[in-house]
């Protein structure tokens, strides 16, 4: 099972999503984004590296979520969900096909991976 990290990033009432390349598994569809945890890695050490990665961007981890157990039907994962604000950077999306900012009250009209679907809810639940 993959072990994966993902933000839930703020910024003046607005959240970003990433919408997965058509190259990628599950294309084109929106989620929070993350990584993978590498070998002796820490969860918020993990999400700090692929955020700057992916997105260029530096971000302070305030709150972890409820952590996600979802089978899709070629890979299974955990995922790990941390609200977190946007400490610096500018958004420079380098393996999703956009980053974008939303409005909270816009997460739910968006085509979101399965496994992301209840950290929305619980995000527009606290």
């Amino acid at each position: 099972m993959l072990q994966v990290t993902c933000a839930i990033i703020v910024q003046d009432n607005k959240i970003l999503i990433c919408q997965r390349s058509a190259a990628m598994k599950l294309p084109l569809k929106w989620e929070f984004p993350g990584g993978k945890i590498e070998l002796g890695e820490s969860k918020e050490d993990c999400l700090r590296r692929e955020i700057r990665e992916e997105l260029g961007l530096k971000i302070d981890i305030r709150k972890a979520l409820t952590p996600i157990e979802h089978h899709y039907p070629a890979f299974s994962l955990c995922l790990y969900p941390f609200v977190c604000i946007l400490e610096s950077g500018k958004v420079l999306p380098t393996e999703h096909a956009q980053a974008i900012w939303v409005d909270t009250t816009e997460l739910l009209s968006y085509d979101w991976a399965e496994a992301d679907v209840p950290i929305v809810n619980e995000y527009l639940n606290l």
